[in-house]
């Protein structure tokens, strides 16, 4: 069968996705600047975009790409120092620097990718840039995302995005924050930076914060692969295991998440059938991979545990309550938190009754950073319309509508409002 341009944009398009987090941790590791790095793959990609679909695809891309990657960075090590010199007489001497610069430029390029894509995830998620400018720098260079894809995940103009990973490489530069994976004390804080960016991501396309849509599985599946990306990189840390257990087992349920025209399906709802097996078993060896490296479990490895009781459980019915209560507990103690509060009332709800449940949930009704958080009125409304409490449960289930920025949970909100105003 003839091969089209479109089918070799599609193949373009296919191994930058897969390559160019490695092109660019390669690059990054010689040239000490990100954004130059960045440069040097995009450089490779354009050349790719403008000979594959005459000469046909590369039986191994990504080494094509690599090739004419160094071969970009070469020049820029030869070229860059003498643009800036004038004198002629240290033209000979810089020349031979730059010779013998090219052979290690090629070795370095040649080693191992582990440890530079470590590097690079460590780069991305640094503290010293923002939490925007960490998920948008990590889409970019991690995930292999367009400024414009990014954009339309997170419901942003293209501009804000672009200058996002604009000023994040460039507080980089400035601040000369070192490529390099970081020890003792500053490692363990700083896994703490990657995983949370990349639950962040995650997060975001499992019950989008705002929108048409509830879910975004596209965002779902770029978070997996770099937390998958992470794993491998870092196999004795055990809460990346605990954060991709936790992400294989949420993103098992997306296809039962909504129904044919998109409408939330809440879980208890949901068709289990419709769960995809093959990512609960991933999450579930995950987590046993999190709690074989001992120690306490963390915050994403307690998550994934109670992720775990779900997916264990054949119908709603057999859901294990007791424990994903006890879970909420030892969570709250990991982590202590409002939201944790807010979720562990769920679940004693679940387990020992709606008025149990309402009891924890108005302990938090003066909590300040819960002030305008949608949930706190759905869950209390939940567990009024529970008890027959039907006019103050639709009080709860409108103010929880008008809070939520998503299109689709304020139509599910404000049909349980009329639901309750019916029973009334």
């Amino acid at each position: 069968m003839a091969t089209t341009a479109s089918d070799v944009h599609r193949a373009i398009d296919a191994v930058w996705r897969i390559e160019s987090a490695k092109l660019i941790a390669g690059l990054t590791r010689i040239v000490r600047d990100i954004g130059t790095a960045e440069d040097l793959a995009q450089d490779a990609l354009v050349a790719a975009l403008e000979q594959w679909p005459k000469s046909g695809v590369p039986d191994n891309p990504g080494a094509w790409l690599m090739a004419i990657a160094k071969r970009r960075g070469i020049d820029v090590l030869r070229r860059g120092p003498m643009l800036d010199r004038k004198h002629a007489e240290l033209g000979h001497e810089l020349e031979a620097k730059q010779e013998s610069a090219a052979p290690a430029l090629d070795e370095a390029l040649d080693d191992h990718v582990g440890d530079d894509l470590l590097r690079l995830v460590f780069i991305s998620c640094h503290p010293v840039l923002s939490t925007e400018a960490r998920v948008a720098l990590t889409l970019r260079l991690l995930g292999g995302l367009t400024t414009d894809e990014i954009a339309r995940a997170f419901l942003v103009p293209e501009s804000t995005i672009a200058q996002r990973i604009v000023r994040a490489k460039k507080t980089l530069s400035e601040k000369k924050v070192p490529f390099e994976v970081p020890r003792g004390a500053e490692l363990e804080a700083r896994v703490s930076s990657v995983l949370e960016v990349i639950y962040l991501i995650f997060n975001e396309g499992y019950s989008a914060t705002s929108g048409e849509d509830w879910v975004r599985p596209g965002l779902c599946q770029d978070a997996l692969r770099l937390g998958r990306i992470v794993a491998e990189l870092a196999p004795n840390e055990s809460e990346v295991h605990g954060l991709v257990s936790l992400m294989e087992v949420q993103a098992s349920r997306l296809r039962a998440r909504v129904g044919p025209k998109g409408e939330p399906i809440v879980l208890l709802d949901q068709n289990r059938a419709k769960w995809d097996q093959v990512l609960i078993r991933r999450g579930l060896a995950a987590l046993e991979r999190a709690e074989s490296l001992g120690g306490a479990l963390g915050s994403f490895a307690l998550q994934a545990a109670i992720a775990a009781c779900h997916a264990r459980a054949r119908t709603a019915e057999e859901t294990d309550w007791r424990r994903i209560a006890s879970l909420y507990q030892a969570l709250a103690q990991v982590t202590p938190s409002p939201i944790v509060e807010l979720n562990r009332a769920v679940a004693v709800s679940m387990a020992f009754g709606p008025a149990a449940g309402l009891e924890l949930v108005d302990t938090l009704t003066s909590e300040p950073t819960l002030a305008n958080y949608h949930l706190l009125p759905s869950v209390r409304g939940d567990f009024l319309r529970k008890l027959g409490r039907f006019a103050e449960a639709r009080a709860e289930l409108e103010r929880a509508a008008s809070l939520t920025r998503n299109a689709r949970e304020r139509t599910l909100l404000l049909d349980r409002a009329r639901e309750c105003a019916e029973s009334a």
